[in-house]
């Protein structure tokens, strides 16, 4: 169980949240534009939307993965990044450091090799124990106490 905790926060981190801070960053400089919350739910895993006007048209567009400001009502104002030729490619201003992504990526990677840690610690005393008790000569009854004796 340890070592498929350790694979699924290892995959997390490596597979999701680096890639995301990597992407916030690479917003930082970006189109700036003034926007409100559209939909808010939880933001951390990219379920939040802001409604903003680029090039003379409104776009609606979904927040990346690691986006804060979950708390957030709808209909907030905040301030935006977005890549000028892809507006749809948008993010909090206060998120295109990365930094919330980034901190979930230490900590989801940290949490994997804890547990690979521990699997690791479980295997060699598992092994151990299973070569203490499979020694020649030595049954099952050995060292134990018997109410006759």
């Amino acid at each position: 169980m340890s070592l498929v905790l350790a694979l699924l926060l290892g995959a997390l981190s490596v597979l999701v949240m680096f890639p995301a801070a990597q992407h916030l960053r690479s917003l930082q400089d970006g189109e700036r534009a003034h926007a409100t919350l559209h939909a808010s739910g939880a933001c951390m895993a990219g379920h939040c939307q802001v409604k903003f006007e680029a090039d003379g048209r409104t776009v609606v567009a979904d927040l990346p993965v690691g986006s804060g400001g979950g708390k957030s009502s709808v209909g907030t104002r905040l301030t935006v990044r977005y890549q000028a030729d892809d507006p749809q490619a948008v993010a909090r201003e206060e998120d295109v450091g990365g930094g919330g992504a980034a901190v979930l990526a230490v900590m989801s990677g940290g949490s994997a090799l804890l547990f690979l840690m521990l699997s690791t610690v479980a295997a060699i005393f598992v092994a151990r124990q299973r070569r203490a008790d499979s020694m020649p000569g030595r049954t099952p009854q050995d060292g134990q106490r018997h109410g006759g004796d």
